[in-house]
């Protein structure tokens, strides 16, 4: 049975890594990434680490995988960009390198069996308690979560920057365009009352 579950988490992962880089349209391939997160997800659970697991699908599935939707819907699409020329430009010397590693390692590596390795039990508990612990990882977690923060912060900050010089360049494109329109009315109306123009 854990042979079978592997081979299924193992195929999702890798036909969602091809999915995402054969896709045309950059959607799907969002969500054929998310299809390989959750296959790999299923392996580290398959090997007993359930903290990655689960750190996997909240950090990887909800919180980036969310960031590139949203980069998606704010940048306009190129359908060029993953054409099949250039897929196959990329996808060719990757295969081929990757497939020489992969013989080059398995005909140097020996791999060694132990039908006698102990049930892996839950790591979560064992984990939450070591970063708590005052002796044991807690300075380090509080100052990872502080840096965090300050990026955080250092994005919007930059981010709100943009948007106000934008605004400021759009309201001074729109101040040109009323005094352009101002300037035309004001040169219909003296045609129009010079001696002769229409009324």
């Amino acid at each position: 049975m854990e042979t079978l579950f592997f081979i299924l988490f193992a195929a999702l992962a890798i036909a969602g890594s091809l999915a995402t880089v054969w896709l045309r349209y950059v959607v799907h391939s969002a969500f054929a990434l998310m299809a390989a997160f959750l296959g790999v997800a299923g392996l580290f659970i398959l090997l007993g680490a359930d903290f990655i697991a689960v750190s996997q699908v909240l950090i990887y599935v909800g919180g980036i995988l969310i960031l590139i939707l949203f980069g998606i819907m704010l940048t306009p699409p190129d359908k060029k960009e993953r054409s099949v020329k250039r897929v196959l430009g990329f996808g060719i010397p990757v295969f081929a390198i990757v497939g020489g590693l992969a013989f080059q390692i398995g005909s140097v590596v020996k791999w060694v069996e132990k039908p006698d390795l102990p049930i892996p039990g839950p790591t979560a508990a064992p984990i939450g308690r070591a970063l708590l612990k005052p002796d044991g990882y807690l300075v380090p977690f509080e100052l990872v979560s502080i840096v965090l923060l300050v990026a955080l912060i250092g994005s919007v900050f930059i981010a709100r920057r943009r948007t106000m010089q934008s605004i400021g360049a759009t309201s001074q494109a729109i101040g040109g365009t009323s005094q352009a329109i101002g300037g035309t009315s004001q040169a219909i109306g003296r045609a129009s009352s010079a001696p002769g123009g229409k009324s």
